[in-house]
């Protein structure tokens, strides 16, 4: 099972756009061939919020779109019992996504979709803090995207 978590914490979220979502981090998670129970969670935020999350745990005072926050956990087993593995928070400013769609000329509906894998890639241990590892994780977004079938069309 692949639970996850949404959040709105501006009170504008369309129930669509949970859905999108769930379904495309489901494929991700099957192109990602993560086999086990996993959870994770998606809260959507205003400009102010992601601001002070930003500053607060970045130290970076200034908005933003996406912020990631892996919790992955080592152990499998509490007690003797199977729990899920726990992947980490995912953080997305809707407000910054409805300014980069209308920039880039695609639809809200593809930003969304990018902000919320390029966040879960993170998740995952993806990041691009070199040019090595932008060039990876940002072809497996394109690719990942592309299979899904949310292209910049």
């Amino acid at each position: 099972m692949f639970t996850i978590d949404f959040n709105d914490h501006t009170g504008l979220v369309k129930e669509d756009w949970y859905q999108q979502i769930d379904d495309l981090l489901n494929f991700a998670k099957d192109q990602e061939n993560i086999k086990e129970e996993a959870e994770l969670s998606v809260t959507f935020v205003d400009k102010d919020e992601i601001q002070d999350i930003n500053k607060t745990y970045r130290d970076k005072d200034k908005v933003t779109d996406v912020i990631s926050f892996a919790l992955e956990e080592d152990e499998p087993e509490i007690s003797g019992m199977d729990i899920p593995r726990v992947l980490g928070d995912i953080i997305i400013c809707t407000d910054v996504a409805q300014e980069q769609a209308d920039s880039y000329g695609h639809s809200f509906e593809r930003e969304l979709g990018f902000l919320a894998l390029h966040g879960f890639l993170h998740l995952l241990g993806y990041d691009h803090m070199n040019e090595e590892d932008e060039k990876e994780m940002f072809g497996r977004q394109d690719t990942i995207l592309n299979a899904y079938g949310l292209t910049r069309d």
